[in-house]
């Protein structure tokens, strides 16, 4: 199966199903009072993570997820049905951002984790809501409300608590293969590894922890070079990074300058990744060449930055054990929780430039609706005289006042803004 660990795709939730207007009509009742039902909830879209899933492969040919709107309201006060919600299955450690701002709308880090990302619109009410002692056959019901609807980012980042991080070809799979559970494709060829492999280390001195082979980065990754601009945020989640280099040069490159610029491109990826994450150097392939002038040359760039030297041979399993106790060391001074991406997004109210209506629903009353006359409602206090000349303030500089006079509202109508209702007067 193919690796893909960033999508794009749309979502909507569903429309509230709009309320219904009705009159009882029975036999001996010939002046029935209103009886429209509600419209029902339209369907959430619900994130869930699936420990079965380890790719965002499923999102490549299906872009568009929709949930179904609400049922209308019928009769005889009939609510009309809630929508199904839309359950989203993705991969532990998904990040999901809103595609325009790129703001964290929450983060899927914990198992059996379920999020209702963005709520279905509430169903409207019924005709029979709206009587009163003075308008008793009230000819008019709310609209559901709208449905919402994005471009969003799924990102996975996978959750590991250490990090082989390192040029193509320097023995990170051998090295993951021998200390752990994992079997990694192997082989002697560039991005051998294109996606990345884990395994689960048991060490007999510490606990037990998760390892991550991420995929070989090159100079120029965090511009999209290559592979590794696609892996770098599979570093940001984990505890410790090992640094695995070739120390003999096979391939004519400078160990020393390989870490260098491994930090670099995790640097221009993200700064904050190695401000606090302890680092190791293993300092592979002794096995087959001189390699103590290399080692040497590495303990004196880095052990003064406090990052350990080790020489190594994967293939040969020297000193693997000595690896992996100091690895298991360096995450007891970490704290042990998932590094989670705060949620960062947050809904416009929209309330300067929401659209809305006027309808005029019966001969003396004018019905107002939209999502900024309704948020408004809900953030102004009625009940007080400064909160109503607020509100109407809002009104006036909205143009509501003014689209009310054009529709031919008279002094003394009725206006009926959701549950709050009122008379007009200049």
């Amino acid at each position: 199966m193919m690796f893909v660990d960033k999508v794009k795709i749309f979502v909507r939730s569903g429309k509230g199903g709009d309320g219904h207007v009705s009159f009882r009509r029975e036999k001996y009742v010939p002046n029935g009072g209103p009886d429209g039902g509600d419209g029902g909830r339209g369907g959430h879209v619900i994130f869930e993570v699936d420990p079965g899933i380890n790719t965002l492969m499923q999102f490549r040919h299906n872009k568009h997820y929709k949930a179904q709107d609400g049922e209308a309201g019928g009769k005889k006060r009939c609510h009309g049905k809630d929508a199904d919600d839309l359950i989203i299955r993705v991969p532990k450690g998904t990040v999901i951002r809103e595609a325009e701002s790129m703001k964290v709308i929450t983060d899927l880090h914990a198992d059996n984790q379920r999020e209702i990302i963005f709520s279905g619109g509430k169903g409207g009410k019924g005709n029979q809501h709206f009587a009163t002692a003075t308008r008793q056959a009230p000819r008019y019901a709310e609209k559901g409300r709208p449905a919402k609807e994005y471009w969003i980012i799924l990102e996975l980042k996978m959750i590991a608590d250490v990090g082989l991080v390192g040029y193509p070809n320097v023995g990170k799979s051998t090295l993951l293969s021998m200390v752990s559970n994992a079997q990694p494709k192997i082989a002697n060829y560039h991005f051998t590894t294109l996606a990345p492999n884990l395994g689960v280390i048991t060490n007999k001195y510490g606990k037990q922890f998760v390892m991550a082979d991420i995929p070989g980065l090159i100079e120029g990754a965090a511009e999209g070079v290559g592979l590794g601009h696609d892996f770098l945020r599979h570093v940001e989640r984990t505890k410790v990074l090992i640094h695995v280099v070739d120390t003999v040069s096979v391939e004519g490159r400078d160990p020393v300058q390989d870490v260098y610029t491994i930090q670099k491109e995790i640097n221009l990826y993200n700064e904050d990744i190695l401000k606090n994450k302890p680092q190791i150097i293993a300092a592979n392939k002794i096995d087959i060449g001189d390699y103590a002038d290399n080692v040497k040359r590495l303990e004196q760039a880095f052990n003064p930055e406090g990052i350990e030297v080790i020489p190594i041979s994967a293939a040969g399993n020297q000193n693997l054990q000595e690896l992996m106790q100091k690895t298991a060391d360096l995450l007891a001074t970490v704290p042990e929780h998932t590094i989670v991406f705060e949620p960062e997004f947050e809904e416009s109210t929209g309330l300067a430039n929401a659209p809305f209506t006027v309808t005029k629903v019966e001969e003396d009353c004018f019905a107002i609706e939209g999502v900024g006359v309704e948020k408004m409602l809900g953030y102004t206090a009625l009940d007080t005289e400064k909160g109503f000349a607020f509100f109407q303030k809002y009104l006036r500089e909205k143009g509501i006042i003014d689209a009310l006079e054009e529709a031919g509202i008279q002094e003394g109508d009725v206006v009926r803004i959701y549950d709050l209702e009122f008379e007009y007067f200049k």
